[in-house]
């Protein structure tokens, strides 16, 4: 069957400040993909109310200036912050919704949200699905069958190129850097910009988890590649800031 035939099969949205695209593989209707996609984009347009910093009646808004309390707010508010706390006791603290001085949980939020999206997407039949938030994604399944997604690691100095691709299945992608927003990850432990990796990359079965190591390691700085090498259930990849690059033995290279 052609792809005309099965309709449309890729869309994106501006949400929480950032393209959140989402593809389709299978054989549902048009109509059965519009509505999941649909609702996908309902549900990140609520975590955005909710969560966004640079919305003043957000929960996470109000209660950073003290107006509600977690027990106040949306219900998703406590899980995230308990997930944050045990994302900052794996990383020895290098992962910190404090680190920039007020309570931030976005490192954490957008790939939580994607994740929980992409677990929902596979609970209304569409096992076969790419969800990509500005770089950071989960994959389901694969385009056509029997064959995984193929994911570009874009290269930090050089824009229309890649340092990887990755042949991957049923796994989150999540990529921390310094090349587009330049040093905006805080080290916590002395309040200064991390400087010595500009990109890092960790592959892992949850997207929340992943996103939230990879900011950890930026971190860290150099010591951050050792770090990475000890993860358990994950794989990884990283630049240095002297265009270094290193991987973990195992990272699911395309052929």
């Amino acid at each position: 069957m052609t792809a005309s035939a099965l309709g449309r099969r890729a869309w994106v949205r501006q949400i929480m400040g950032m393209p959140i695209s989402i593809h389709l593989r299978g054989t549902a209707t048009t109509a059965v993909r519009a509505a999941a996609v649909a609702a996908v984009y309902s549900e990140l347009r609520e975590v955005d109310r909710v969560f966004s910093t640079y919305r003043p009646d957000s929960d996470i808004s109000r209660l950073r200036r003290g107006e509600i309390s977690v027990a106040d707010g949306d219900p998703a508010v406590d899980e995230v912050l308990r997930l944050c706390e045990r994302a900052r006791n794996a990383t020895d603290g290098y992962f910190d919704v404090y680190a920039a001085g007020a309570l931030d949980p976005s490192g954490y939020v957008k790939g939580w949200a994607v994740q929980v999206a992409s677990d929902r997407l596979v609970a209304s039949g569409s096992t076969n699905h790419c969800l990509n938030a500005a770089g950071d994604l989960v994959v389901r399944g694969g385009p056509r069958p029997g064959e995984p997604w193929r994911i570009g690691i874009r290269h930090p100095f050089q824009p229309q190129a890649v340092c990887w691709v990755l042949a991957v299945s049923d796994i989150a992608v999540a990529t921390s850097g310094t090349y587009e927003r330049g040093l905006h990850v805080i080290d916590p432990h002395t309040g200064r910009p991390a400087e010595d990796l500009c990109s890092v990359t960790v592959v892992g079965p949850d997207l929340g988890t992943a996103d939230a190591y990879a900011t950890a390691a930026v971190a860290m700085g150099l010591k951050g590649l050792d770090w990475l090498a000890r993860l358990a259930d994950h794989e990884s990849a990283a630049v240095t800031q002297d265009a270094r690059a290193s991987r973990s033995d195992h990272l699911p290279l395309a052929q």
